[in-house]
């Protein structure tokens, strides 16, 4: 899959990022990952993330990273496109995105590096470094220490052809509109703020249609029928499963700081497809927080 066929993919659809299963002692078990898959695959999302950040690519080692990707793109080959994370220092991103590469992944998901601040000159010079490491294409994901301007953008996509997506995590509109307009056509835009289901209509409507849905990881099928539901600009659907699983939802998720990722592998539990325990920093959901969240899916009905 060239990048430009890639751009195109990512274009429709709803994306998402599976977790990553971990065994009691916290060590990856691709038995259960690679079922994940499996289940989830037929759903029709349009691209998978592979150890991406609900997938806790901050607390992976690099070995860990090439079996997870290898699993992923072995299971999912023929059937849905992966994308792999890759991050931190320059260097080691580069590592990570030349292994997903020679592991058959379709593209990257170049998420921020960890330093705690950055110039935004020196980012994009960055982003820059690891798109020309690789042939397949690179999406970008605007958040934290990473917050690309326009003109940043636009050099970067003149520089490296196979830069074909821009996502965004920061969920500020002016920037999103300039970049929009500025960009055009250039790139594929995809929604990447948590629990991006709240945010989905007001960003289409900025030109940004498609997003990666963190729930779709244990409630696939209302996953899929809220996207449709944006797609055909039916706001009554979306108007009720706001109100009767998402904000609920937001309610539990926004106790703790990490929770985006705790909730999401407690929900996977709660569905029959245990992924394990986080990884720390993050810490678990507490009970009367699981008690809450299995309320909120018991509505749903089977999935």
């Amino acid at each position: 899959m060239s990048p430009l066929e890639l751009q195109k993919t990512i274009s429709h659809g709803l994306l998402s990022f599976p977790v990553t299963d971990f065994d009691a002692s916290g060590d990856f078990r691709p038995s259960t990952y690679a079922k994940r898959l499996e289940w989830l695959a037929p759903y029709g999302a349009t691209a998978l993330f592979a150890a991406g950040g609900t997938g806790e690519f901050f607390s992976l080692e690099p070995k860990e990273y090439s079996e997870i990707v290898r699993t992923a793109v072995q299971t999912c080959q023929g059937k849905v496109p992966i994308l792999a994370g890759a991050g931190g220092p320059t260097r080691l991103a580069i590592q990570y995105a030349q292994e997903a590469e020679r592991l058959g992944a379709k593209g990257i998901l170049l998420l921020p590096h960890y330093l705690t601040e950055a110039n935004q000159d020196g980012v994009a010079v960055h982003v820059e470094q690891v798109c020309k490491s690789v042939k397949i294409g690179v999406v970008v994901y605007n958040r934290n220490v990473c917050r690309l301007q326009p003109h940043h953008l636009e050099r970067l996509a003149q520089a490296c052809p196979n830069l074909i997506g821009y996502k965004d995590g920061i969920g500020e509109v002016e920037l999103m509109v300039s970049i929009r307009r500025r960009m055009g056509d250039r790139f594929s835009y995809l929604g990447g703020l948590p629990t991006a289901e709240v945010y989905a209509a007001a960003y289409k409507a900025m030109g940004v249609p498609v997003y990666s849905s963190a729930v779709f990881n244990f409630v696939p099928k209302m996953a899929m029928e809220f996207y449709r539901a944006v797609a055909a600009d039916d706001h009554a659907t979306q108007n009720r499963l706001l109100d009767t699983f998402f904000l609920p939802y937001l309610e539990i998720r926004n106790r703790s700081a990490g929770y985006a990722v705790s909730i999401v592998k407690a929900g996977a539990r709660l569905a029959g497809h245990d992924a394990g325990p986080v990884r720390a920093p993050l810490t678990e959901l507490k009970a009367d927080e699981v008690e809450r969240l299995a309320a909120l899916m018991s509505k749903l009905g089977p999935q």
